[in-house]
């Protein structure tokens, strides 16, 4: 049997205007800081905090379709520039947006799905460029 993994998630989501042209990215590093996968997918017209939630409805759709063997990923960890996406989807803040919450509800079902523990925290900017340049490329069609 291997041994149980943690994941890093590093997840942006921006608009050109707000609401406006919207994209996110994602890149993921196992428990050794290799890169795994990365990804930046334009999603049409929505806010920022739609596209912040978007990148992770998208990484953890990734992890529970193609990396988890049942019982070997034991930890992801999730970080984001919003303050507020990591906030809320941490618990600590209420989420009034009907669209958010809606998202919401598809990443709790993505963490059962996963069993791993999943945590979000807010980093700053800078530590998050590699998914902030994927955000940008998809925004200027560059995949």
């Amino acid at each position: 049997m291997k041994e149980p993994q943690n994941f890093m998630i590093y997840a942006d989501g921006g608009a050109r205007g707000n609401p406006g042209p919207a994209a996110y990215g994602f890149v993921i590093f196992n428990s050794k800081g290799l890169k795994i996968y990365e990804e930046g997918r334009a999603i049409g017209k929505t806010t920022n905090n739609v596209a912040e939630y978007s990148a992770v409805v998208a990484a953890l759709k990734y992890v529970s379709e193609r990396s988890v063997v049942s019982g070997q990923l034991s930890v992801v960890q999730i970080f984001l520039d919003s303050q507020l996406a990591a906030m809320q989807l941490s618990g600590r803040w209420k989420i009034k947006n009907e669209n958010l919450r809606n998202l919401f509800f598809t990443i709790q079902e993505l963490e059962q799905k996963i069993g791993a523990k999943v945590t979000y925290s807010n980093i700053p900017r800078e530590q998050n460029r590699q998914a902030d340049r994927l955000v940008n490329a998809a925004l200027d069609n560059k995949f």
